[in-house]
């Protein structure tokens, strides 16, 4: 297939990196301020050498990889909240064009669900957002597979950097504010953390899994969220007294969103360390189901978003 891909952060580059390996050509790839277009497919090396000499993949406008010639949509800009633009109207200029629509922006999903399906049923386009929620591990194909109704609940660990600080303190004992400067220097956190140590990022996904599950009505004002950063010191060393730990859990029950610290056994299947990703899904015959794996990285939620690319071929 022919992709466009808006967005050229850690997940855009990583999808025109890997691309061709998956026999998909790229034919737009844009940043904030540029964008290289060709028809035939634009030479993904260059145009990653000129973004780290400029700043700027090409000389095309950025509006130019939406008018591309292309057969999905790849979007990867970063996560916005409320209106989720300008993700959202990038996907809807796609599906008025009647093409495919993958996402890796959690945007649009987890805040304009209902909206995003809509316009999906006056497509010839689908829409497809596996990368949104845990990364490289396959929860909303599942999901897809077991059939929605099929499944009561999702839980689980869903942010990378969350779950590095909380099993760093616990197994370290070391203070938060410590680990949250190591995560940083490590390139776990970013420079500002709080969209992941406040529960927004696990919130978002478990929105989408909420959606999914219940055919929408959920966004992220739904969701009841506490972070990790007014966790008491003493929080984890009480835990461990009992053979317990905490670990932050994002739930998407018949109850509702919940995000918040949550104690767990410590050798618990919900006791994932570092940033590996774990969840939970209960259903109807199959008992529970346990998928754990990388939640995050370039690479990792690429293979997601071109594991959708070949869904869509198909």
């Amino acid at each position: 297939m022919k992709l466009a891909i808006l967005g050229a952060g850690a997940v855009g580059r990583s999808v025109a990196d890997l691309a061709g390996e998956y026999d998909h050509a790229v034919t737009a790839l844009a940043d904030s301020t540029s964008a290289a277009v060709d028809p035939d497919g634009i030479d993904v090396a260059d145009a990653l050498a000129r973004k780290d000499e400029s700043g700027r993949v090409g000389a095309d406008a950025p509006a130019d990889a939406l008018d591309a010639e292309y057969d999905a949509l790849v979007e990867a800009t970063p996560t916005t909240l409320d209106d989720a633009q300008p993700g959202f109207g990038h996907v809807r200029t796609a599906l008025e064009r009647d093409r495919h629509v993958v996402l890796a922006n959690k945007g649009p999903v987890a805040e304009r669900y209902d909206e995003l399906r809509d316009l999906e049923r006056d497509s010839e386009g689908s829409v497809r957002f596996e990368a949104t929620v845990g990364g490289a591990i396959p929860v909303l194909s599942t999901i897809d597979d077991y059939g929605p109704g099929k499944i009561t609940a999702a839980r689980g660990v869903l942010n990378g950097t969350a779950n590095f600080v909380l099993s760093r303190m616990a197994a370290e004992g070391l203070g938060y504010e410590h680990v949250l400067a190591e995560a940083q220097d490590l390139g776990v956190a970013e420079a500002d953390p709080s969209f992941d140590v406040n529960g927004t990022d696990a919130a978002l996904k478990c929105a989408i899994l909420a959606n999914v599950l219940n055919d929408g009505g959920y966004s992220l004002a739904d969701a009841e969220v506490e972070g990790i950063a007014d966790l008491p010191g003493n929080a984890l060393e009480l835990a461990a007294e009992d053979g317990r730990t905490v670990r932050l859990i994002g739930e998407a029950t018949p109850d509702g969103v919940r995000v918040g610290p949550r104690l767990v056994p410590q050798n618990g299947t919900l006791a994932v360390t570092g940033t590996r990703n774990i969840v939970q899904l209960e259903t109807d015959h199959a008992g529970r189901l346990n998928l754990s794996g990388r939640g995050a990285g370039g690479p990792e939620t690429a293979t997601a978003v071109l594991a959708d690319v070949n869904r869509l071929s198909k």
